[in-house]
């Protein structure tokens, strides 16, 4: 019975240290692609800015719409990112708001199957508002570990 003991916390403390080290990942991944300046934070105006030119990179036609066929390349596209970093299940509790965020039922205000540029930037507030979770005014690795 004493093996078990040993055993069962070695697999717990196994468990603890891949859990926090995927946080730190993907807390790591975030920040090279949201902090533009390599500050370590992400700043309200740098997630709209980064928000814009997602949004710029999916509406082909320059319309400043999504329209469902641009939204369905946006998913396509989430879709593989999620498949190579993962999403949720132990990279940090963050990375399911971060997704979030960019589904179309989050950033289509009016509920009309398109989202427009204006809708997109708008809802970054609420996103941002959720990310911040240490309640700094920046979006950190902090704010994808243990208990966020």
């Amino acid at each position: 019975m004493k093996r078990v003991v040993p055993t069962l916390l070695a697999a717990i403390l196994a468990a603890t240290a891949t859990t926090a080290t995927a946080q730190q990942m993907f807390g790591a991944h975030f920040m090279e692609n949201w902090d533009y300046d390599q500050d370590g934070r992400v700043t309200p105006a740098e997630a709209e800015e980064r928000r814009g030119d997602i949004f710029s990179t999916f509406d082909s036609d320059g319309d400043d719409v999504l329209s469902a066929e641009e939204y369905d390349a946006f998913d396509g596209h989430r879709a593989e990112d999620e498949a190579q970093h993962g999403r949720g299940h132990g990279f940090g509790r963050g990375m399911p708001r971060v997704h979030a965020a960019l589904e179309r039922g989050f950033n289509d205000a009016d509920g009309d199957g398109r989202v427009t540029r204006a809708e997109f930037v708008a809802a970054t507030a609420t996103w941002f508002a959720a990310m911040d979770r240490t309640g700094d005014g920046a979006i950190t690795p902090d704010d994808f570990g243990p208990g966020n």
